[in-house]
C-alpha cells in the first residue's frame, strides 16, 4: 500500500508559477505510474497528468498541456507537478496517486493541496 502526502500548493496570482510535491511511503513507489488529479470545487475529481515508473513518458490533459510538467524522483518516492502560466480555472485541490496504464486512479487519496489562482 502505499501512502501519499501532497505538498506545495498556496495563493498565486494569475500568469504565475507553483511546484507541488507529493512524497509517498511504500516499497514499490518506482514501480507505479503516477498521476496528478484535481477536485474544483462543486466538480468531480479530474485527471491532470501522468507519468510512467520510469518518468520517461509523460501525459497531460488538454487543458494543461503546455503548461504544467510532471516528473518524479524514485530515489526521493516523489513525484512533482510544475504549474507555469496558472489560470484562475487552476484553482482546484490536487491530489496525486498510482494510476494504472489507463490512468486510472489506484488506492487511497491523500488530504491534497490547495491550489488558489486569483484573477
Amino acid at each position: 500500500q502505499v501512502q501519499l502526502v501532497e505538498s506545495g500548493g498556496g495563493l498565486v496570482q494569475a500568469g504565475g508559477s507553483l511546484r507541488l510535491s507529493c512524497a509517498a511511503s511504500g516499497r514499490f513507489f518506482s514501480t507505479y505510474a503516477m498521476g496528478w488529479f484535481r477536485q474544483a470545487p462543486g466538480k468531480e475529481r479530474e485527471f491532470v497528468a501522468a507519468a510512467s515508473w520510469s518518468g520517461g513518458s509523460t501525459y497531460y490533459a488538454d487543458s494543461v498541456k503546455g503548461r504544467f510538467t510532471i516528473s518524479r524522483d524514485n530515489a526521493k518516492n516523489t513525484v512533482y507537478l510544475q504549474m507555469n502560466s496558472l489560470k484562475p480555472e487552476d484553482t482546484a485541490v490536487y491530489y496525486c496517486n498510482a494510476v494504472t496504464t489507463s490512468y486510472f486512479p489506484i488506492g487511497s487519496w491523500g488530504q491534497g493541496t490547495q491550489v488558489t489562482v486569483s484573477s
